[in-house]
């Protein structure tokens, strides 16, 4: 049986989320979890499922739990908040144990998986920065093969759990990155295909992580997540599944 859409109900009313539906007399067969960075709302991300609009999916747009502090505007995902003494900027690895807790259990197995019925397969998830390297903590926790990770400037958190000897997730997991600064360093990106069996690294020319600002950088993602999301309408052309 395929899942149904899920609903705020589905979820705590400690998890902070909005549910974009898939495109119009299409059937929700897959589902996006979208992961904002450190110091932002699930609001740009509710707005950015809309502008995907990817055939038979609906999105779930997720809040962080913790609130800057200080009065500062935006949630992180951290367990917890620490700055840095000379440059004065805010750690995004403060570990994610919490937050991994919340989308794993809550989110993705008991609200998902358990009440709207999705297998972990079909179940993406996309994070920006720190949302990204809690989207791979996520999926290196997880013992089951969840659809995919898109993350976009976001590096495996060193509090990450590593995998057994000759045992690899199997999650198939794509890293943007910029050419020039970027947080996803060489180490970063060794521990990546370490833990994770298909792992991607695209490098786009650029200073800086950020989010994609153009087709040249959107495309990587669109051909993942082709491949990536299934469709009960038939298999698009071109598209290759990989199980």
């Amino acid at each position: 049986m395929p899942g149904r859409l899920p609903t705020q109900a589905d979820f705590p009313s400690s998890v902070i989320l909005s549910v974009t539906p898939p495109p119009p007399s299409q059937p929700a067969t897959n589902i996006l979890i979208l992961l904002h960075g450190l110091g932002d709302t699930h609001e740009p991300f509710t707005k950015l499922a809309t502008q995907l609009n990817l055939p038979e999916t609906a999105c779930l747009s997720l809040r962080a739990p913790a609130p800057l502090p200080f009065d500062l505007p935006g949630f992180h995902w951290g367990d917890d908040m620490v700055f840095d003494q000379h440059s004065g900027e805010m750690d995004t690895d403060t570990g994610f144990a919490a937050s991994a807790g919340l989308v794993l259990d809550k989110v993705i197995k008991q609200g998902l998986m358990a009440k709207c019925g999705y297998a972990a397969r079909e179940v993406v998830l996309f994070g920006f920065a720190q949302g990204g390297m809690l989207a791979l903590q996520v999926a290196a926790s997880f013992r089951e093969e969840l659809g995919g990770v898109v993350s976009v400037g976001g590096a495996p958190s060193l509090s990450a759990p590593l995998p057994t000897a000759g045992k690899k997730n199997r999650t198939s997991v794509l890293v943007c990155k910029a050419s020039r600064g970027s947080s996803v360093t060489d180490s970063a990106a060794k521990r990546l295909k370490d833990t994770f069996e298909f792992a991607e690294v695209k490098e786009w020319n650029r200073v800086g992580d950020g989010m994609m600002r153009n087709r040249e950088e959107m495309l990587p993602i669109m051909q993942f997540l082709a491949r990536r999301l299934r469709s009960r309408r038939g298999v698009p052309e071109g598209s290759v599944e990989l199980t």
